[in-house]
């Protein structure tokens, strides 16, 4: 599905990335672990098709198709999602609007359309839409009022988590990129979120999941195919979770002496 080979990234003339190597296949789950500044969110920005970075690469492909001239919204229609680590407010624009606008369903407002077979088909979308949402709202211990409050607008930092979580499970996006989506939570914040995504994964079994995280405490809640750590903008090394409890308890200055 996801292709990459030494794939160099820049921003502001620095190099972050410096040849990173990476395949993620249908319906896997990879984890990215590595310390601060070692290019992980650069990483998932770069797939996702930000534009502050220059990239550099021999493969840099989504499904057979090249990425490195793509725009984020296309990427988007490929099938590519971003769970943002620090994801920015939108006033005015409600949770719901946000996720129709982005699941291609059109307004109810114009009453003319409404009269007619199209129209019943788009009420009829919004209608399943809302339901859905519903749903998702209830797996996630949200009330329904959250699709009227303004995206992530006095959003509490575990509200913010749940609402990457809400658009990821009402996109079924083919890619999900999740950074650091359980920074900041609890005990009980981190098994809800990691429970929609092991669900996620169930409902959608040809999907993949690149986990970004500092932490190998959610891979107490999800089965991961593979975890890789990146250092100074390399993965230089690929592993299980077994990997990860490694780093949990000596940390990455004890495996980069072992591998020095």
């Amino acid at each position: 599905m996801l292709k990459i080979a030494n794939l160099k990234a820049d921003v502001d003339g620095k190099e972050i990335l410096k040849g990173v190597d990476l395949k993620v296949d249908r319906g896997e789950i990879h984890v990215l672990m590595g310390p601060n500044g070692s290019g992980k969110s650069t990483l998932a920005q770069v797939i996702a098709g930000a534009p502050q970075f220059k990239v550099q690469s021999s493969k840099f492909k989504f499904e057979n198709k090249d990425l490195t001239k793509l725009t984020p919204d296309k990427r988007a229609r490929l099938g590519i999602f971003l769970g943002f680590q620090h994801p920015i407010e939108i006033p005015g624009v409600t949770v719901f609007n946000f996720l129709r606008r982005a699941r291609g369903i059109k307004s109810q407002r114009d009453k003319v359309l409404k009269k007619s077979n199209g129209g019943q088909r788009m009420a009829n979308g919004i209608s399943n839409l809302h339901q859905e949402l519903k749903e998702h709202l209830h797996s996630l211990k949200l009330d329904e009022s959250f699709l009227k409050r303004s995206v992530n607008e006095g959003f509490s930092g575990g509200e913010k988590k749940r609402n990457e979580i809400l658009q990821m499970l009402a996109l079924k996006p083919k890619l999900v990129i999740l950074d650091e989506i359980d920074s900041g939570l609890d005990v009980d914040g981190l098994k809800l979120v990691a429970s929609a995504i092991k669900r996620f994964t169930i409902n959608n079994p040809r999907s993949s999941i690149l986990l970004i995280t500092h932490y190998a405490r959610i891979l107490k809640y999800l089965k991961a195919d593979f975890v890789h750590i990146i250092v100074d903008g390399k993965i230089i090394k690929t592993g299980t979770k077994a990997l990860a409890n490694k780093i949990e308890e000596k940390g990455y200055s004890k495996l980069l002496m072992v591998d020095s």
